[in-house]
């Protein structure tokens, strides 16, 4: 008999720590809650942003001629646009001479 009760015990504080609403499963739960808190957090940071750049966009025609120019590449018209790469070093380009050769 007092096996009986002490497996049954057992039984008990397993399925309270595993079970469908055991303490594991809380603890889970409140994890996964405050990782979606922390992203809704990062999306009203995101939204605010967005908010003040319609917002200079709107009052600002210098604002949006930037944005344009920075993000589409477009010019005045009239402008001239110049593209400028990078030159590799002279040892790599072909026919140039070493530095230590000088």
């Amino acid at each position: 008999m007092q096996y009986g009760l002490v497996f049954i015990g057992c039984v008990l504080v397993i399925d309270a720590l595993v079970g469908d609403k055991g303490v594991l499963q809380m603890l889970k739960t409140r994890q996964k809650a405050q990782s979606l808190y922390q992203a809704v957090a990062v999306a009203q940071t995101k939204n605010a942003r967005l908010r003040d750049q319609i917002k200079r966009f709107k009052e600002d025609p210098a604002a949006l001629e930037d944005a344009a120019r920075r993000d589409l590449g477009l010019i005045k018209p009239g402008e001239k646009l110049f593209i400028i790469r990078d030159a590799p070093p002279a040892d790599e380009r072909p026919g140039g001479t070493p530095p230590d050769s000088k």
